[in-house]
């Protein structure tokens, strides 16, 4: 990806970038985005942003789940050391992680990072299981994180509103698994978790000007998953849905989905929302809302 971006004539990194430079975010929270420790990839991709789009002199992402491996057999296929064998699937450490880009200054100190937290931890935990026992096995459910990615609360100082906060995570796709419904369950928590977070199970949330946004792979009507809990945050009072009802992605074979969100808390102001669809860019359209105190 690196090597893509700073060569300059990738088609799908223009399109992405093309279509940044039209909506004009001024925070951007980018989804599928591959993690290197340096941020070479980052900074290169925010450079090659600013040639004709906004300037993004403020950047953040921190190791993500995907691809950090285990020693143990997480999908129950009998093997080891595979995609689905790391924390969230990767091919390779950072494998399609987070990031965020920002006009104004990320408040690193203020960063809360859930990352880490073990699936079984999780209130009320939906951990998989067959008539054998835990599933793929004990050990696995000892160790095995619950997000795929990563759940991150970032503070960012924005001038002429004070500090506003920042909820993200990338959920793991309701699918590719079998009767024991192991990525279904980790898809309802990973989204749940955001429930708990707001209620004050992990830490006081912020009650003012936060915006809870990112990839939850869920659909409220249609497709695969286990919709209570994305219905239970888009029923949240103390959340807005500005983007009712409107789909976000088309997969092949199934059609349009509404499964990327952008949920502010209910003290903004919204003056403008929309999209912005490029199938060259992604098969994930880019969201964005304009908000206001």
């Amino acid at each position: 990806m690196l090597r893509d971006i700073l060569k300059g004539d990738d088609d799908q990194i223009a399109a992405v970038i093309g279509a940044i430079a039209e909506a004009e975010p001024e925070i951007l929270v980018l989804q599928g985005f591959d993690y290197d420790l340096q941020g070479a990839a980052l900074n290169a991709f925010a450079a090659a942003i600013a040639k004709i789009g906004p300037d993004y002199p403020f950047r953040f992402a921190l190791p993500p789940n995907a691809g950090r491996q285990t020693s143990l057999d997480l999908d129950g296929d009998g093997k080891t050391g595979g995609a689905r064998d790391a924390q969230g699937y990767g091919r390779f450490f950072g494998d399609g992680a987070m990031a965020i880009l920002s006009r104004y200054p990320i408040i690193a100190e203020g960063v809360q990072d859930y990352s880490d937290l073990l699936w079984r931890d999780m209130p009320d935990a939906m951990l998989p299981a067959t008539t054998s026992g835990p599933f793929p096995s004990p050990e696995a459910l000892q160790i095995q994180r619950l997000s795929s990615h990563g759940h991150w609360v970032v503070p960012i100082a924005v001038p002429s509103l004070g500090t506003i906060t920042l909820m993200t995570s990338h959920a793991t796709p309701p699918v590719f698994d079998g009767p024991e419904d192991r990525n279904g369950k980790r898809n309802h928590d990973e989204i749940m978790f955001w429930d708990h977070y707001l209620q004050g199970v992990f830490a006081s949330p912020a009650t003012e000007r936060f915006i809870l946004l990112g990839n939850m792979n869920l659909d409220p009507d249609k497709g695969d998953g286990l919709k209570p809990a994305i219905l239970s945050l888009l029923e949240n009072p103390k959340l807005q849905d500005p983007l009712f009802g409107q789909p976000t992605a088309t997969f092949e074979g199934v059609g349009d989905l509404r499964v990327d969100y952008l949920l502010p808390s209910s003290d903004w102001r919204i003056s403008a929302f929309g999209s912005v669809a490029n199938p060259i860019a992604s098969r994930h359209s880019l969201i964005w809302v304009d908000l206001d105190r």
